[in-house]
């Protein structure tokens, strides 16, 4: 008797012990991801009602939703563009809104602990930013920037570890801004302006970082709205929207510049009939995706937008062209299996009717065999973000996220689908971003 009274007292003692010290389950505040991608979300939906800003997460492994989501609000007042850090421990979301003002702001993320850590008002809004390859430098372009005694636009340096903003570097009508694959310099776009500047961010605080973009007799920019480097930084192939901007030549074109030189300049203007708002070298390849203005063609029945390559960067070489649908095209991004995504804004959306197939403002180019597949969700496109190792692809389009598998045999369908497996957002999806390696 005396021996179980003593073995049901250390019981006792035992199992206070296991709990004082940690037996009970400590609530979970993360996802507990490894492989994550996080899409912004302006309007997630609040279980008590209502919604509020936030980053939803999917295990980009499995394709599946986290039920847990990164809030942002208080921080910020929407979500939409997103850039990720190089390290990816921090992601900066662009709101259109601040937490508690009207204004333009950046909300920080801390990917780590998938929570916001804090925010940076911006004098406007932006459509342009990336943080250098210090992981802490983030710059961004605001055309309409108020700089006193000079015209509307800066070039806004923040650091996101402290959330302040560093310098204001007065470029009228800074739109888009290029760094070169080192960072050592960065190209700034003004539409506006017709201007191309660079910036050398090791000068900033000298008061010296800019240098004007030098045009030589007979070249120009004419609304210019993107540039890609070579892999080396020495070129930069900048491209002017012209006549699908409101642009004043009859073409769009590729500008070429000099990056090598005391003074960067254009050393070639090489016209392009399909129209030129977005570009990128992949492989070799200069692939350049725009919409002409033709009067009088149906979008309905024709695809209007150009999808111009030239094989091994050569702009003297006659460049293959290949239709896909139409609209401001401003994504273009390689995806796995040699397929080239190609998503544009406002374009003319076609709702399947009997044999004729749907499609929006999505094209895919299978670089291999020089084919051109469309997708039938409807809306703009507003991101695409390729998943490293694996063979899909996550799409924000129509305030959809869709997941493509590339390595799905298309036949002769001509028509991507979806995979089978896919993730339904409440909200909108804007924008979307692998947070981890």
């Amino acid at each position: 008797m005396k021996r179980t009274l003593s073995s049901f007292f250390v019981l006792i003692v035992l199992s206070t012990g296991l709990i004082s010290c940690g037996g009970s389950k400590a609530a979970t505040t993360t996802s507990g991801l490894t492989f994550r991608a996080f899409v912004s979300n302006p309007v997630n939906v609040n279980p008590n009602g209502g919604g509020f800003p936030a980053l939803n997460i999917v295990d980009a492994t499995k394709d599946l939703l986290s039920p847990f989501s990164v809030s942002l609000s208080g921080t910020v007042g929407s979500a939409g563009m997103m850039v990720e850090s190089p390290k990816r421990d921090r992601t900066v979301v662009f709101s259109s809104t601040g937490a508690f003002t009207a204004g333009s702001a950046l909300g920080i993320v801390n990917n780590a602990t998938e929570s916001a850590s804090s925010s940076v008002a911006l004098p406007g809004p932006t459509e342009s930013m990336f943080v250098w390859i210090d992981n802490t430098t983030l710059f961004a372009a605001i055309p309409s920037a108020p700089v006193s005694g000079q015209l509307a636009g800066a070039i806004i340096q923040a650091n996101i570890s402290n959330s302040a903003i560093t310098a204001t570097i007065p470029v009228a009508g800074a739109h888009y801004l290029i760094p070169s694959p080192t960072g050592n310099q960065i190209l700034v776009l003004s539409d506006t302006a017709n201007t191309a500047t660079v910036l050398s961010p090791t000068l900033i605080s000298t008061g010296n970082a800019l240098t004007p973009v030098v045009l030589n007799t007979g070249t120009y920019f004419d609304k210019p709205v993107w540039a890609v480097f070579s892999s080396d930084g020495s070129t930069a192939y900048v491209m002017n929207c012209g006549p699908e901007c409101g642009g004043t030549t009859p073409k769009a074109s590729i500008s070429v510049i000099d990056m090598t030189q005391s003074s960067p300049t254009v050393t070639l203007v090489v016209p392009v009939s399909g129209g030129a708002t977005t570009g990128l070298l992949s492989g070799g390849n200069l692939y350049v995706a725009g919409t002409a203005p033709v009067a009088g063609t149906d979008c309905q029945v024709t695809l209007c937008g150009t999808l111009t390559v030239f094989p091994s960067a050569n702009l003297s070489a006659t460049p293959g062209t290949f239709q896909i649908t139409d609209g401001y095209h401003n994504n273009l991004v390689m995806g796995p299996n040699n397929q080239l995504f190609i998503g544009s804004r406002t374009c003319t959306d076609v709702i399947a009717a009997g044999s004729t197939p749907g499609r929006g403002c999505l094209s895919v180019f299978n670089s291999a065999g020089n084919i051109v597949y469309t997708a039938a969700q409807s809306g703009d496109v507003t991101g695409i973000e390729p998943i490293t190792h694996r063979n899909v692809v996550y799409v924000c389009e129509g305030g959809a996220l869709t997941i493509y598998d590339t390595a799905l045999d298309l036949g002769t369908q001509r028509q991507l689908q979806p995979q089978k497996t896919q993730v339904t957002l409440v909200g909108q999806a804007v924008d979307v971003k692998l947070a981890d390696f």
